[in-house]
């Protein structure tokens, strides 16, 4: 039998690439929540199946993150544990996960995090690039004139840069 979870908010990072990657804690914690709520349904059924966990899944993502989220904080204020998970990584990178947090304190609602896989500092280690030190900026903005006055403010800095991309937009320049 599974132990029961302080009720509250856990942000379970989740394998990229590799369904093996997951940490222990992050299969106790996911076997245990009341509710998972996910990037994509679709991909978490599949993480979910691959380890034998049955727990109920439902979408938080960007387009749906006002509502969802409404609805989650009313959860977690009567009680509930709930995950959220990315659809590979740790949650709140480069996903609408911040949103849920920040209302989630706002209501008192514990969160945890549960650490794991990151795709920025996976891609830091395998860089070559020196580790020590660096700045993860995210995503650049979409808009060519941004995106070049962003990159401007960034010369003088003396790190290695993390940036996510979309691989549609790297030709784009």
């Amino acid at each position: 039998m599974t132990p029961a979870l302080t009720p509250g908010l856990y942000l379970v990072a989740t394998p990229i690439g590799n369904a093996a990657d997951i940490s222990l804690r992050a299969l106790a914690v996911l076997r245990a929540v009341d509710l998972i709520a996910a990037e994509d349904t679709r991909v978490t059924a599949k993480l979910l199946a691959i380890h034998g966990l049955a727990r109920p899944v439902v979408s938080y993502r960007e387009a749906n993150a006002a509502t969802a989220g409404e609805d989650l904080v009313r959860r977690l204020a009567a009680g509930q544990s709930i995950a959220l998970v990315s659809d590979a990584g740790t949650p709140l990178i480069a996903d609408p996960g911040e949103r849920l947090v920040t209302a989630a304190l706002a209501a008192g609602v514990a969160v945890t995090a549960v650490p794991g896989p990151s795709a920025p500092l996976a891609a830091l280690l395998l860089s070559g690039l020196p580790t020590a030190p660096h700045f993860f900026l995210g995503f650049l903005p979409a808009r060519a004139t941004e995106r070049r006055r962003v990159i401007a403010g960034l010369r003088a800095l003396e790190a290695t840069l993390l940036v996510l991309e979309a691989p549609h937009r790297l030709a784009e320049g």
